[in-house]
């Protein structure tokens, strides 16, 4: 009888007959009866070991299939129309073809690499070609405290022209590798070149900015304090207080100062209270206040810390009390997992909309199981239906075949163990004790002993017992019967 290939999709890929070899594909499929058939067989698993290695592609490839390219030393595989690098990037003088969205490509003329979006390339770097450097580069400078800082640099033509910086320092110049040329200080956020602390924070050359400016920290060389600004009977400019602060109200009720240099201070000086309020459209509201209990919302309550949009990163406490109506995750031993309705590694368990849990392995004690048998995981010498009587193959290398008449029966083919042993093992599940449809031949009735007969079938006749029918049929044909298994 000839063999039906599928494709795993489902899709027929050849019809091997009996006797037969079929070579449509990279592997050689055996027919039934074919003699010499373990060489063919052990080359085909070696051929997928090693991944049709060779310094050319296989010449009859079907979609999926890898192929080891030992001429570029890159695994590869075949998208139905061309074998494409499963990893790293397409190498290449010139843009290579047929690649889909997120490829990358390496342009070995310009040594720059690219991204492919679908229907062009996008550089990802380095952005400058050429013998001289233009680009935005990281870089670590080390200051004069001897510490670590990240900046940026934006490089044209082998100049530094600006520096990007998150903090402000000045550069060590202890060694000659960590200057860079026309830099001293600096500063958090952006500093040109030839902004230096010697000139007050003035750039001394061209390089500036060019545009229209809302604010700025010097003016003409000179610092916004060293101006006054005002208007009208009412002060109306930017004013500067030593660390000693200034007092707000007649008796001075409320002190704002520096402490421990650099500490923001604000204070009650007479009252317990800080109240603070906002105009709520109209009328001027209050939202919390600060008392000597703690942080405390407005006498109605209805206030939120954090919006929908606008989230605190963290929140620390030694204790919450209330209720919490929504959270993304469980802090345990230092992780967060979030809740999941699936088998997903290091998530929280939650029950699915049918009321279900699911995990990949259960580990306790179950008192309980949806399904009826004890079944146990057997090689066979072929794929049998559900209900297949089965006993132990004397000859050949499968450990179970299709139980005839004259042999014991052992087990039954099985469609849902309810305790399945060496699970992870190959071969079918194989029910040896419970209830299970067996494959019955002719009438049964309910009670009936049913023994094993010929093809892994069974019948009331004979003299193997496979169990008890459960369930009356006067169909003469085969079908699967409810069996009680006393085997």
């Amino acid at each position: 009888m000839a063999y039906t290939i599928n494709k795993f999709d489902g899709t027929l890929l050849s019809t091997v007959d009996d006797g037969t070899i079929d070579q449509s594909t990279s592997l050689r499929f055996v027919g039934k009866n074919y003699a010499g058939y373990g060489e063919i067989q052990n080359e085909n698993f070696l051929h997928l070991l090693e991944s049709f290695a060779s310094s050319n592609s296989p010449a009859r490839p079907v979609s999926g299939q890898l192929w080891f390219d030992a001429g570029t030393n890159k695994l590869k595989f075949y998208d139905g129309a061309k074998f494409k690098t499963t990893g790293g990037a397409e190498v290449s003088a010139t843009q290579p073809t047929g690649l889909v969205t997120g490829d990358f490509w390496w342009d070995t003329s310009n040594e720059q690499l690219y991204a492919y979006n679908g229907s062009s390339f996008t550089l990802v770097g380095p952005q400058g070609v050429g013998d001289a450097v233009t680009q935005l580069r990281s870089r670590t400078i080390i200051d004069t405290t001897n510490a670590s800082n990240l900046i940026i640099e934006a490089v044209v033509n082998d100049e530094v022209i600006y520096v990007i910086s998150q903090s402000e320092f000045t550069i060590s110049t202890a060694d000659p590798a960590n200057v860079i040329t026309g830099f001293d200080v600096i500063r958090a956020g952006l500093t040109l070149k030839n902004t230096q602390n010697a000139n007050n924070g003035v750039t001394s050359t061209d390089h500036q900015y060019h545009g229209t400016a809302s604010n700025a920290l010097r003016f003409g060389g000179k610092l916004p304090t060293e101006f006054l600004q005002s208007g009208g009977s009412a002060f109306q400019g930017l004013a500067r207080f030593s660390d000693q602060g200034f007092l707000l109200g007649d008796d001075g009720d409320l002190r704002v100062d520096i402490q421990n240099d650099n500490e923001v201070h604000i204070g009650n000086e007479i009252g317990d209270e800080i109240v603070f309020k906002v105009n709520a459209s109209g009328p001027v509201t209050e939202i919390a206040r600060i008392t000597t209990d703690g942080f405390e919302p407005s006498a109605s309550g209805v206030r939120t810390i954090g919006t929908a949009t606008n989230k605190w990163d963290e929140m620390h406490s030694s204790a919450f009390k209330g209720n919490a109506d929504s959270s993304t995750g469980i802090l345990a031993g230092g992780t967060v997992y979030a809740g999941n309705t699936g088998p997903v590694a290091n998530t929280t368990p939650l029950r699915d909309p049918s009321g279900n849990i699911q995990a990949v392995l259960f580990q306790g004690i179950a008192t309980q199981a949806n399904y009826a048998d004890l079944a146990e995981k057997y090689s066979t010498d072929k794929e049998y239906e559900v209900g297949t009587v089965m006993t132990i193959q004397r000859s050949g290398s499968a450990e179970m075949t299709a139980c005839d008449e004259n042999a014991q029966p052992l087990g039954v083919i099985s469609e849902n163990p309810a305790f399945l042993m060496n699970k992870d093992a190959d071969g079918q599940s194989i029910a040896l004790v419970g209830r299970v449809p067996v494959k019955v031949k002719g009438a049964v009735k309910k009670g009936d002993r049913v023994y094993a007969s010929e093809d892994g079938t069974a019948s009331i006749d004979g003299e193997n017992l496979v169990g008890f029918a459960l369930q009356s049929n006067e169909d003469e044909a085969i079908k699967n019967i409810e069996v009680m298994l006393k085997i």
